[in-house]
């Protein structure tokens, strides 16, 4: 294949022809060869190479699957096709995209697995698969990405272990993993992190104590949610008096024992609050 604008129309064209619903006809009417691929709706191109650089499809109310083509898109930066009805699994050639720093498939009907072969994605800052139905565990290889940032699992059918490498990534300032079936202890964090500003890990089968010095290395941590889970023992004070910055505390329906302790007053930024016990 002749790697020029050329060869990205010819991608498109797959993606297209892929495409099953398309309620408002905007793609079949402006995804034509008699005008320039820059020009297409969703596309965005590259102003020094003239390449594609970015395709954004969300909110369209497609359907369809997104073939393996999309891997040949090589100067894709930004992939999203967020809230439409794409369903099938996502593909593997996804992981040849080696310039892609953003990739949102969040709302689709997307099943299968999670490819591992994501991991060599060695660029990429945000990645969100949420809402689809996803299953089985969360690629162990997704630790291999130095750059990720956000990382956003919510609302899938995941289960297995949450990799422990995942919270202790020094990039990592966003982390949803909830509304799954994980299962296995709360991973412990091993690092000061300062970058780290949200853990959301509510509605899974988690299990085990919160580890006791954890919170010590969360200096910047505004959202921390366990709700709903297996957890128990107690809730230790660190939490209350070294991240001062919380604004979003979820303790509710687990098996935590003992009070309130007085520390929560250090908490001046908190505007939600389910907590353990009703004891004041």
């Amino acid at each position: 294949m002749i790697s020029n604008i050329t060869s990205d129309q010819s991608v498109l064209l797959v993606v297209k022809a892929h495409i099953s619903y398309e309620p408002h006809n905007q793609l079949r009417s402006n995804w034509s060869t008699s005008t320039s691929v820059c020009s297409w709706i969703g596309v965005t191109c590259g102003s020094k190479h003239r390449r594609v650089t970015a395709l954004n499809l969300s909110y369209m109310g497609l359907a369809g699957i997104i073939p393996p083509h999309i891997g040949n898109l090589s100067f894709l930066v930004s992939l999203s096709v967020s809230n439409n009805t794409f369903h099938g699994y996502a593909p593997n050639e996804l992981a040849r995209l080696y310039r892609l720093k953003y990739l949102n498939l969040q709302f689709n009907n997307f099943n299968g697995e999670i490819p591992s072969s994501l991991g060599l994605l060695s660029r990429l800052k945000f990645m969100s698969l949420s809402g689809n139905n996803f299953i089985g565990s969360i690629p162990a290889s997704l630790c291999n990405i130095t750059s990720l940032q956000e990382i956003y699992f919510y609302d899938n059918m995941l289960s297995g272990f949450i990799p422990p490498c995942i919270l202790n990534k020094s990039s990592m300032q966003n982390i949803d993993l909830g509304g799954n079936r994980l299962s296995g202890p709360m991973p412990s964090v091993f690092f000061d992190l300062p970058s780290l500003e949200m853990i959301q890990l509510d509605t899974n089968n988690l299990s085990g104590g919160l580890p006791i010095d954890m919170f010590h290395h969360l200096p910047n941590l505004q959202v921390f949610d366990v709700a709903s889970n297996q957890l128990y023992g107690k809730v230790s004070s660190t939490l209350f008096k070294y991240c001062k910055q919380l604004s979003w505390l979820g303790l509710w329906d687990n098996n935590f024992e003992g009070r309130l302790p007085p520390e929560i007053g250090n908490l001046t930024m908190l505007t939600k609050f389910s907590p353990w016990t009703e004891q004041l």
